[in-house]
Protein backbone atom coordinates (compact mmCIF):
# COMPACT_ATOMS: atom_id res chain seq x y z
CA UNK A 1 0.00 0.00 0.00
CA UNK A 2 1.52 3.23 -0.97
CA UNK A 3 2.07 5.83 1.53
CA UNK A 4 -0.83 8.24 1.87
CA UNK A 5 -0.88 9.36 5.27
CA UNK A 6 0.64 12.51 7.25
CA UNK A 7 0.58 12.06 11.02
CA UNK A 8 1.30 15.17 12.91
CA UNK A 9 2.83 15.89 16.35
CA UNK A 10 4.30 18.68 17.97
CA UNK A 11 6.55 17.81 20.99
CA UNK A 12 9.31 18.56 23.02
CA UNK A 13 8.93 16.21 25.53
CA UNK A 14 7.67 12.81 25.15
CA UNK A 15 8.05 11.45 21.75
CA UNK A 16 8.45 8.15 22.65
CA UNK A 17 4.85 8.11 23.07
CA UNK A 18 4.57 7.27 19.36
CA UNK A 19 6.11 3.49 20.12
CA UNK A 20 3.06 2.47 21.95
CA UNK A 21 1.18 3.61 18.40
CA UNK A 22 3.04 1.66 16.35
CA UNK A 23 2.78 -0.99 18.69
CA UNK A 24 -0.85 -0.65 18.42
CA UNK A 25 -1.01 -0.69 14.63
CA UNK A 26 1.16 -3.68 14.52
CA UNK A 27 -1.17 -5.63 17.27
CA UNK A 28 -4.06 -5.00 14.61
CA UNK A 29 -2.54 -5.60 11.38
CA UNK A 30 -2.51 -1.71 10.38
CA UNK A 31 -0.17 -1.44 7.74
CA UNK A 32 2.62 1.37 9.23
CA UNK A 33 3.57 1.87 5.45
CA UNK A 34 1.22 4.00 4.73
CA UNK A 35 2.44 6.09 7.49
CA UNK A 36 4.74 9.63 7.34
CA UNK A 37 5.45 11.05 10.42
CA UNK A 38 6.39 14.63 11.12
CA UNK A 39 7.66 15.74 14.61
CA UNK A 40 7.38 19.43 15.31
CA UNK A 41 9.45 20.12 17.64
CA UNK A 42 12.19 23.20 19.11
CA UNK A 43 15.51 23.98 18.40
CA UNK A 44 16.34 23.28 21.91
CA UNK A 45 15.49 19.45 21.57
CA UNK A 46 17.26 16.63 20.71
CA UNK A 47 16.09 16.13 17.07
CA UNK A 48 18.89 13.18 15.88
CA UNK A 49 17.01 11.52 19.03
CA UNK A 50 13.83 11.99 17.73
CA UNK A 51 14.66 10.79 14.29
CA UNK A 52 16.68 7.65 15.64
CA UNK A 53 13.21 6.47 17.28
CA UNK A 54 11.20 6.65 14.20
CA UNK A 55 14.12 4.68 11.85
CA UNK A 56 14.41 2.03 14.89
CA UNK A 57 10.58 1.54 14.65
CA UNK A 58 11.10 1.27 10.65
CA UNK A 59 8.40 4.16 10.39
CA UNK A 60 9.12 6.68 7.82
CA UNK A 61 9.22 10.20 8.71
CA UNK A 62 11.15 13.92 9.17
CA UNK A 63 11.70 16.17 12.43
CA UNK A 64 11.34 19.93 12.03
CA UNK A 65 12.85 22.10 14.54
CA UNK A 66 12.51 26.01 14.03
CA UNK A 67 15.75 26.25 11.98
CA UNK A 68 14.09 23.05 10.23
CA UNK A 69 10.89 25.04 9.57
CA UNK A 70 12.76 28.12 8.04
CA UNK A 71 14.78 25.37 5.63
CA UNK A 72 11.63 23.91 4.54
CA UNK A 73 9.99 27.55 3.84
CA UNK A 74 12.75 28.62 2.01
CA UNK A 75 13.35 25.21 -0.23
CA UNK A 76 9.60 25.39 -1.20
CA UNK A 77 9.93 29.05 -2.66
CA UNK A 78 7.15 30.21 0.23
CA UNK A 79 9.21 31.87 2.99
CA UNK A 80 6.89 35.04 3.07
CA UNK A 81 4.53 32.96 4.74
CA UNK A 82 6.78 31.89 7.82
CA UNK A 83 5.07 33.92 9.74
CA UNK A 84 1.91 31.66 9.67
CA UNK A 85 3.65 29.33 12.13
CA UNK A 86 3.51 30.76 16.15
CA UNK A 87 6.74 30.32 17.80
CA UNK A 88 6.73 27.67 20.71
CA UNK A 89 3.05 27.33 20.60
CA UNK A 90 1.12 24.26 20.09
CA UNK A 91 -0.51 26.14 16.88
CA UNK A 92 2.61 24.96 14.98
CA UNK A 93 0.69 21.82 14.29
CA UNK A 94 -0.27 23.90 11.33
CA UNK A 95 3.05 23.45 9.44
CA UNK A 96 2.23 19.51 9.49
CA UNK A 97 -0.59 20.96 7.36
CA UNK A 98 1.00 22.33 4.84
CA UNK A 99 3.69 19.47 4.78
CA UNK A 100 0.58 17.49 3.67
CA UNK A 101 -0.58 19.79 1.33
CA UNK A 102 3.19 20.39 -0.47
CA UNK A 103 3.52 16.26 -0.63
CA UNK A 104 -0.12 15.02 -1.44
CA UNK A 105 -1.07 12.99 1.44
CA UNK A 106 -4.82 11.88 1.53
CA UNK A 107 -5.19 12.07 5.11
CA UNK A 108 -3.56 13.38 8.25
CA UNK A 109 -3.48 12.82 11.94
CA UNK A 110 -3.03 14.83 14.80
CA UNK A 111 -1.63 12.93 17.90
CA UNK A 112 -0.14 14.70 21.28
CA UNK A 113 2.41 13.83 22.97
CA UNK A 114 0.83 13.34 26.47
CA UNK A 115 -1.34 10.60 24.70
CA UNK A 116 -1.70 7.09 24.62
CA UNK A 117 -3.67 4.93 22.63
CA UNK A 118 -6.27 3.47 24.62
CA UNK A 119 -6.55 -0.51 25.73
CA UNK A 120 -8.90 -2.55 23.02
CA UNK A 121 -9.25 0.27 20.13
CA UNK A 122 -7.14 -0.48 17.05
CA UNK A 123 -6.30 3.36 16.65
CA UNK A 124 -5.32 4.13 13.02
CA UNK A 125 -7.96 1.52 11.76
CA UNK A 126 -11.36 3.15 13.60
CA UNK A 127 -10.44 6.17 12.59
CA UNK A 128 -10.17 5.05 9.16
CA UNK A 129 -13.57 3.07 9.57
CA UNK A 130 -14.83 6.60 10.72
CA UNK A 131 -13.81 8.49 7.76
CA UNK A 132 -15.12 5.49 5.77
CA UNK A 133 -18.60 5.40 7.37
CA UNK A 134 -21.69 5.60 5.15
CA UNK A 135 -24.80 4.89 7.05
CA UNK A 136 -26.48 5.62 10.21
CA UNK A 137 -25.39 7.47 13.58
CA UNK A 138 -26.54 9.91 16.42
CA UNK A 139 -26.84 13.05 15.84
CA UNK A 140 -26.94 15.67 18.75
CA UNK A 141 -28.53 19.41 18.86
CA UNK A 142 -28.97 21.81 21.78
CA UNK A 143 -31.29 24.76 22.39
CA UNK A 144 -27.42 26.83 22.35
CA UNK A 145 -26.65 25.46 19.36
CA UNK A 146 -23.40 23.92 21.00
CA UNK A 147 -22.82 20.09 21.34
CA UNK A 148 -20.83 18.98 24.56
CA UNK A 149 -18.41 16.01 23.01
CA UNK A 150 -18.86 15.05 26.78
CA UNK A 151 -22.94 14.91 27.31
CA UNK A 152 -23.06 11.22 27.29
CA UNK A 153 -21.99 11.05 30.83
CA UNK A 154 -22.27 14.32 32.11
CA UNK A 155 -24.94 14.20 34.78
CA UNK A 156 -22.12 12.44 36.56
CA UNK A 157 -18.90 14.25 35.90
CA UNK A 158 -21.21 17.47 35.21
CA UNK A 159 -17.77 18.12 32.55
CA UNK A 160 -17.44 20.91 29.59
CA UNK A 161 -14.30 20.80 27.45
CA UNK A 162 -12.10 23.32 26.97
CA UNK A 163 -13.72 25.84 24.53
CA UNK A 164 -17.12 25.43 25.08
CA UNK A 165 -18.51 28.54 25.66
CA UNK A 166 -19.97 29.94 29.14
CA UNK A 167 -22.98 31.26 28.07
CA UNK A 168 -23.66 28.01 26.25
CA UNK A 169 -23.73 25.84 29.52
CA UNK A 170 -26.90 24.52 31.26
CA UNK A 171 -27.83 23.70 27.57
CA UNK A 172 -30.80 21.45 26.38
CA UNK A 173 -29.88 18.53 24.94
CA UNK A 174 -31.76 16.21 22.12
CA UNK A 175 -30.66 13.33 20.34
CA UNK A 176 -32.23 11.57 17.03
CA UNK A 177 -30.03 9.71 14.45
CA UNK A 178 -29.07 10.84 10.68
CA UNK A 179 -27.87 9.46 7.84
CA UNK A 180 -24.58 9.96 7.05
CA UNK A 181 -22.43 9.46 3.81
CA UNK A 182 -19.42 12.32 3.64
CA UNK A 183 -17.33 11.83 6.66
CA UNK A 184 -14.43 14.20 6.48
CA UNK A 185 -12.67 14.52 10.42
CA UNK A 186 -12.82 11.50 12.91
CA UNK A 187 -11.72 13.32 16.78
CA UNK A 188 -11.25 10.57 18.85
CA UNK A 189 -12.22 11.20 22.63
CA UNK A 190 -10.15 10.70 25.61
CA UNK A 191 -10.01 9.19 29.51
CA UNK A 192 -7.94 9.93 32.13
CA UNK A 193 -7.37 13.97 32.29
CA UNK A 194 -9.99 15.73 30.52
CA UNK A 195 -9.25 18.57 28.27
CA UNK A 196 -10.29 21.51 30.57
CA UNK A 197 -9.71 24.85 30.50
CA UNK A 198 -8.43 26.47 33.63
CA UNK A 199 -11.25 28.09 35.33
CA UNK A 200 -12.58 24.84 35.04
CA UNK A 201 -9.81 23.07 36.62
CA UNK A 202 -10.10 25.98 39.25
CA UNK A 203 -13.36 24.84 39.63
CA UNK A 204 -12.29 21.44 39.65
CA UNK A 205 -10.22 22.34 43.01
CA UNK A 206 -7.00 21.29 41.06
CA UNK A 207 -3.71 23.48 40.79
CA UNK A 208 -1.49 21.43 38.83
CA UNK A 209 -3.68 22.05 35.57
CA UNK A 210 -5.09 18.00 35.73
CA UNK A 211 -8.23 18.79 37.12
CA UNK A 212 -9.59 16.36 40.14
CA UNK A 213 -12.64 14.63 38.12
CA UNK A 214 -11.14 12.02 36.00
CA UNK A 215 -12.83 10.04 32.45
CA UNK A 216 -12.43 6.40 32.24
CA UNK A 217 -13.70 4.50 28.79
CA UNK A 218 -17.77 3.98 30.45
CA UNK A 219 -18.20 7.91 30.30
CA UNK A 220 -18.66 7.32 26.09
CA UNK A 221 -21.46 4.82 24.49
CA UNK A 222 -20.21 5.69 20.79
CA UNK A 223 -20.14 7.35 18.21
CA UNK A 224 -22.07 10.89 17.37
CA UNK A 225 -22.30 13.96 15.05
CA UNK A 226 -23.61 17.49 16.02
CA UNK A 227 -26.59 18.20 14.31
CA UNK A 228 -26.28 20.91 11.31
CA UNK A 229 -26.15 24.41 12.81
CA UNK A 230 -24.74 23.57 16.08
CA UNK A 231 -21.24 24.03 16.86
CA UNK A 232 -18.88 21.38 19.45
CA UNK A 233 -14.95 21.70 20.35
CA UNK A 234 -12.81 20.20 18.16
CA UNK A 235 -9.47 18.53 19.98
CA UNK A 236 -5.95 17.60 17.94
CA UNK A 237 -4.84 15.59 20.49
CA UNK A 238 -6.97 12.27 18.64
CA UNK A 239 -7.81 13.64 15.26
CA UNK A 240 -7.96 12.21 11.69
CA UNK A 241 -9.09 13.99 8.79
CA UNK A 242 -8.94 14.41 5.18
CA UNK A 243 -6.83 16.21 2.95
CA UNK A 244 -9.87 18.05 1.45
CA UNK A 245 -10.54 20.06 4.97
CA UNK A 246 -6.85 21.35 4.69
CA UNK A 247 -7.82 25.05 3.62
CA UNK A 248 -10.30 25.30 6.06
CA UNK A 249 -8.36 24.05 9.17
CA UNK A 250 -5.47 26.82 9.84
CA UNK A 251 -4.40 26.30 13.66
CA UNK A 252 -4.80 30.12 14.27
CA UNK A 253 -1.60 32.09 15.10
CA UNK A 254 -1.74 31.61 19.33
CA UNK A 255 0.60 32.85 21.95
CA UNK A 256 3.01 34.03 19.54
CA UNK A 257 0.97 37.86 19.51
CA UNK A 258 0.84 40.93 20.85
CA UNK A 259 -2.34 40.42 22.52
CA UNK A 260 -1.13 37.32 24.65
CA UNK A 261 -3.79 34.87 23.50
CA UNK A 262 -3.19 31.90 23.56
CA UNK A 263 -4.78 27.69 23.90
CA UNK A 264 -7.48 28.30 21.67
CA UNK A 265 -5.89 27.02 18.11
CA UNK A 266 -7.53 23.86 17.68
CA UNK A 267 -10.52 25.13 19.14
CA UNK A 268 -11.49 28.06 16.66
CA UNK A 269 -9.82 25.71 14.09
CA UNK A 270 -12.67 23.22 14.91
CA UNK A 271 -15.04 26.30 14.69
CA UNK A 272 -14.31 27.20 10.81
CA UNK A 273 -14.08 23.23 10.41
CA UNK A 274 -17.95 22.73 11.52
CA UNK A 275 -19.27 25.76 9.74
CA UNK A 276 -17.61 24.92 6.43
CA UNK A 277 -19.07 21.07 6.90
CA UNK A 278 -22.12 22.41 7.15
CA UNK A 279 -21.86 24.39 4.06
CA UNK A 280 -20.76 22.00 1.93
CA UNK A 281 -22.76 18.86 3.53
CA UNK A 282 -20.32 17.42 5.14
CA UNK A 283 -19.25 15.59 8.62
CA UNK A 284 -17.63 14.93 11.81
CA UNK A 285 -17.68 11.93 13.49
CA UNK A 286 -16.83 12.11 17.31
CA UNK A 287 -16.32 9.29 19.60
CA UNK A 288 -13.76 6.66 19.43
CA UNK A 289 -11.43 5.22 18.89
CA UNK A 290 -10.58 6.60 22.88
CA UNK A 291 -6.93 8.00 23.98
CA UNK A 292 -5.05 7.88 26.93
CA UNK A 293 -4.59 11.78 27.87
CA UNK A 294 -1.80 11.65 30.51
CA UNK A 295 -1.45 15.84 30.76
CA UNK A 296 2.00 16.60 33.22
CA UNK A 297 1.23 18.79 36.08
CA UNK A 298 1.49 21.92 35.71
CA UNK A 299 0.36 25.50 37.34
CA UNK A 300 -3.19 25.73 36.55
CA UNK A 301 -2.86 29.70 36.50
CA UNK A 302 -0.32 29.62 34.18
CA UNK A 303 -2.62 27.94 31.59
CA UNK A 304 -5.44 30.62 33.42
CA UNK A 305 -2.90 33.11 32.11
CA UNK A 306 -2.58 32.33 28.80
CA UNK A 307 -6.57 31.93 28.31
CA UNK A 308 -7.66 34.58 29.79
CA UNK A 309 -7.06 37.52 26.94
CA UNK A 310 -9.20 35.26 24.74
CA UNK A 311 -12.08 34.22 26.95
CA UNK A 312 -14.28 36.51 25.93
CA UNK A 313 -13.31 36.27 22.46
CA UNK A 314 -13.97 32.45 22.63
CA UNK A 315 -17.57 33.66 23.02
CA UNK A 316 -18.58 35.19 20.53
CA UNK A 317 -16.12 33.67 17.34
CA UNK A 318 -18.65 30.78 16.69
CA UNK A 319 -21.58 34.14 16.12
CA UNK A 320 -19.32 35.89 13.68
CA UNK A 321 -18.55 33.17 11.33
CA UNK A 322 -22.45 31.89 11.51
CA UNK A 323 -23.64 33.46 9.13
CA UNK A 324 -21.33 33.65 6.23
CA UNK A 325 -19.98 31.54 3.24
CA UNK A 326 -22.85 29.82 2.79
CA UNK A 327 -22.79 30.26 -1.02
CA UNK A 328 -19.54 28.68 -1.40
CA UNK A 329 -19.05 25.52 -2.74
CA UNK A 330 -15.14 24.99 -1.60
CA UNK A 331 -13.68 24.39 1.79
CA UNK A 332 -11.26 27.25 0.65
CA UNK A 333 -14.50 29.34 -0.42
CA UNK A 334 -16.18 29.09 3.25
CA UNK A 335 -12.40 29.61 4.88
CA UNK A 336 -12.11 32.86 2.56
CA UNK A 337 -15.60 34.27 3.48
CA UNK A 338 -14.95 33.42 7.37
CA UNK A 339 -11.76 35.22 6.86
CA UNK A 340 -13.66 38.56 5.95
CA UNK A 341 -15.90 38.85 8.06
CA UNK A 342 -12.93 38.48 10.96
CA UNK A 343 -10.68 40.61 8.53
CA UNK A 344 -13.24 43.28 8.23
CA UNK A 345 -15.42 43.01 11.62
CA UNK A 346 -15.43 45.86 13.78
CA UNK A 347 -15.98 44.03 17.07
CA UNK A 348 -16.51 45.50 20.64
CA UNK A 349 -14.84 42.75 22.68
CA UNK A 350 -11.51 42.39 25.18
CA UNK A 351 -8.71 42.54 22.41
CA UNK A 352 -11.08 42.65 19.57
CA UNK A 353 -7.98 43.28 17.48
CA UNK A 354 -6.86 39.59 17.78
CA UNK A 355 -9.84 38.89 15.78
CA UNK A 356 -8.76 40.91 12.80
CA UNK A 357 -4.97 39.61 13.25
CA UNK A 358 -6.62 36.05 12.82
CA UNK A 359 -8.30 36.98 9.60
CA UNK A 360 -5.41 38.54 7.84
CA UNK A 361 -3.43 35.13 9.05
CA UNK A 362 -6.21 33.41 7.80
CA UNK A 363 -5.83 34.95 3.96
CA UNK A 364 -2.37 34.68 4.55
CA UNK A 365 -2.89 30.73 4.93
CA UNK A 366 -4.91 30.62 1.93
CA UNK A 367 -2.16 32.16 -0.14
CA UNK A 368 0.79 29.87 1.05
CA UNK A 369 -1.63 26.80 0.25
CA UNK A 370 -1.95 28.57 -3.53
CA UNK A 371 1.82 28.75 -3.70
CA UNK A 372 2.08 25.59 -2.75
CA UNK A 373 -0.19 23.47 -4.92
CA UNK A 374 -0.91 26.15 -7.96
CA UNK A 375 -4.25 26.01 -8.98
CA UNK A 376 -6.16 24.61 -5.89
CA UNK A 377 -7.36 27.31 -3.92
CA UNK A 378 -9.85 29.32 -5.91
CA UNK A 379 -9.76 33.00 -5.89
CA UNK A 380 -12.88 34.00 -4.50
CA UNK A 381 -15.56 32.23 -2.45
CA UNK A 382 -17.68 30.95 -4.67
CA UNK A 383 -15.23 29.63 -7.23
CA UNK A 384 -16.11 26.17 -8.61
CA UNK A 385 -14.25 23.47 -6.95
CA UNK A 386 -11.28 22.07 -7.53
CA UNK A 387 -9.88 18.38 -7.24
CA UNK A 388 -7.78 19.45 -4.37
CA UNK A 389 -9.92 21.49 -2.28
Amino acid sequence: MRQDTCVVVPTIREYECLRAYFENAREHGFDLDRLHVVLVTEDFCDTDAMQSMLDEEGVDGDVFDGAAREQWFAEQGVDEYGHLIPEASHAQTSFGLLYLWANDFEYGFFIDDDTLPHPGFDFFGRHFDNLAYEGEIESVRSDERWVNVLYQNVEDHDLYPRGYPYSAMDERVETDTVEVDDVVASQGLWTNVPDLDAVRILMDGDLQGQAQTRTTADDYEGNFVAERGNYLTVCSMNLAFRREVVPAFYQLPMDDNEWDVGRFDDIWSGLFLKRACDVLDKRIVNGYPLCEHNKAPRSTFGDLNNEVPGLELNEHVWEVIDDVGGDADTFAGVFRAMAEALDEGDFDYENAAFLNYCGEYMHDWLGALEELRPGTIPATATATATADD
